[in-house]
């Protein structure tokens, strides 16, 4: 399976989730960070202007810089959560990368 259709499965199956939770909560909140992200990635990935392993890292890195500079917990968990995807995505997409 390559990337993209990794990328697109797992965009589908949050989407699932997500239909199916019925209350506002951080579960919903993280599935549709989580469809967001994906679906910056895949508009990216293909395109050679965009060094898209360079572009997630430097996400990530921004993400530190404001977690780091956030008083309360309630934003950093927030922020926590976009983190921890944007680290899964780029495992899928770049650990090839990374190996070589």
């Amino acid at each position: 399976m390559t990337v993209e259709q990794t990328l697109q499965k797992e965009i589908e199956e949050s989407k699932r989730w997500f239909d199916l939770e019925k209350d506002e909560s951080t579960y919903k909140r993280d599935l549709q960070k989580r469809i967001e992200l994906i679906n910056w990635v895949l508009e990216n990935i293909n395109n050679p202007h965009v060094p898209i392993c360079d572009s997630i890292e430097s996400r990530m890195n921004e993400i530190i810089l404001t977690i780091n500079q956030t008083h309360t917990i309630f934003e950093a968990d927030k922020l926590h959560s976009e983190l921890n995807i944007l680290d899964w995505i780029f495992y899928q997409v770049c650990s090839n990368q990374i190996k070589g």
